[in-house]
């Protein structure tokens, strides 16, 4: 994978989290945030892996599914809490299933969160490349 495809998928992924860092900034009590956020959430956390996945391909590591790329992106150190992203790709998928509010605001918590640690990961990678 070339560097410049590495280069706009952190720049993709660094918009996506800023996006997912506006919508944490509503107030959960404002209509739809809750809901938005949730969103925002699915596609960062998606951008997120794939981001990871090229990375990792940059460096001979081929994986398949967002479980492998989280998997072996903790084995080369980028990310810190395997278990805690694994966590977060759990959310993501139950989020795509949400029929009640309980849970719906019980994932957009956990977010809160996950975003931090995303941005984190997004920097380590992004100190990568430059």
């Amino acid at each position: 994978m070339s560097e410049r495809k590495s280069r706009t998928s952190l720049d993709h992924l660094e918009r996506a989290l800023d996006r997912l860092r506006d919508a944490l900034a509503v107030p959960a009590d404002a209509p739809l945030a809750i809901d938005g956020t949730i969103q925002r959430y699915e596609f960062t956390i998606e951008l997120t892996w794939k981001t990871l996945k090229r990375a990792l391909s940059n460096e001979g590591i081929e994986t398949a599914t967002p479980r492998e790329a989280i998997v072996q992106a903790f084995k080369a150190h980028w990310i810190d809490d395997e278990s805690l992203w694994i966590s977060m790709l759990k959310d993501r998928n139950a989020a795509s299933h949400i029929y009640d509010e309980e849970t719906a605001r019980q994932i957009y918590n956990r977010i809160r969160e996950y975003y931090p640690v995303m941005h984190r990961a997004w920097r380590t990678l992004d100190e990568r490349t430059s």
